[in-house]
This record gives C-alpha cells, sequence and structure tokens, in this order.
C-alpha cells in the first residue's frame, strides 16, 4: 500500500511519540528523564577513560559504526565497534555466528565499559549473547529494539528504549532518531 510523504512523516512522528523507555527492573521512565541518565552514562565513561562497545546487526550494525565515529571525533569518548570483517568471519565460522559479538567482548570489556545494543527485532542470538556476556562483566548496557513489545532484548538493559515499529525501516529510521537526539547531548 503505498502512502504519501505527509502520511509517512505523520507515521514516523506518531511511532516516535510512542518511545518507551525501562529501567533493568522494567520500571517504565519518562523520556526526557531517561535520555539524562543515559547522557550521565556516557559522561562517566568518558571521565573515566572506559570504552563505549555498540553492537548490532545489517542497517543497524551500520548504524553502530556510525555513532561510534561520531562520539568518538564530536564526544571526545572512546568507542568501539566489531564490523572488521576478518574478526567476524574468523569468529562465525571457528566459533559461532552467535558469539560474533560475545567473543570480542568476552576479552576486551571491562566493568564500566557501556555497551549499546541495537537490535530491531529485539531476538537476534548473537545481539542476546553480547548482553548476556557484557552483563557478566560488569559492563552496563542500553539498548534499543522493535517489533514485538515482549522481545528478549528489550528487558535485558540497565536502560531499554523500545519502539512499537513494525518494519525495519520504521525501527531503523527511528532508531537513528533515538541515538542522534542522544549524541547531540553528549558532544562537547
Amino acid at each position: 500500500m503505498s502512502s504519501s510523504w505527509v502520511q509517512n512523516v505523520a507515521r514516523m512522528e506518531r511511532l516516535l511519540s510512542e518511545l518507551q523507555f525501562t529501567n533493568g527492573q522494567a520500571e517504565a521512565l519518562e523520556s526526557d528523564a531517561a535520555f539524562h541518565q543515559w547522557v550521565d552514562l556516557a559522561a562517566r565513561v568518558r571521565e573515566e577513560n572506559r570504552t563505549i562497545y555498540l553492537i548490532g546487526n545489517g542497517a543497524s550494525a551500520s548504524m553502530a559504526s556510525h555513532f561510534a565515529a561520531d562520539l568518538a571525533k564530536n564526544g571526545h569518548l572512546h568507542t568501539q565497534v566489531f564490523s572488521d570483517v576478518c574478526l567476524l568471519t574468523a569468529v562465525s565460522n571457528d566459533i559461532s555466528f552467535a558469539e560474533v559479538y560475545a567473543e570480542p567482548l568476552r576479552r576486551r570489556a571491562r566493568p564500566g565499559d557501556l555497551l549499546i545494543a541495537i537490535s530491531s527485532s529485539g531476538a537476534s542470538p548473537n545481539i542476546l549473547r553480547g548482553v548476556e556476556v557484557a552483563r557478566a562483566l560488569g559492563v552496563t548496557i542500553v539498548t534499543l529494539s522493535a517489533f514485538a513489545p515482549d522481545n528478549p532484548l528489550r528487558g535485558s538493559g540497565d536502560l531499554n528504549a523500545y519502539l512499537p515499529a513494525l518494519s525495519y525501516g520504521e525501527a531503523e529510521t527511528a532508531h537513528a532518531t533515538v541515538l542522534h537526539f542522544w549524541m547531540d547531548k553528549v558532544e562537547l
């Protein structure tokens, strides 16, 4: 079904207005308070010379890379993504694709670091494994998910952003908007 640009903008506005944040105990948080908390997490990472890791698949991996670069350049933060094709294929082939983020996190992440996990479905095994390993290492976790309101990623972070998008295009566009809003508050 075709829609006009105006209808698309209205749909995205409605979707973004339905952004829901929860904490690690699944308690609802007001959006501005959640963004403030997220900005404070980044400030702590910068002050303590820690690392922000960003993970995602497909377009979410592209977003992870984009925001890692901007956070490093404009926010003066140490960031890392695991997008090197040699690392991805070695872990995928020799261990499993489900471990593609968990394995490097296991070797690099430290307590006080921050992981941002992005997944439209909220059900990607490699993202969920990365979050699980990060949790065990004492890493603070922020998640961005969409699709089903009960997706497993939605409740696995210390701070969880959920958008009720039903398509990848909507989820990815909305996640990019959320990430830009946060990042603009983090920049120095």
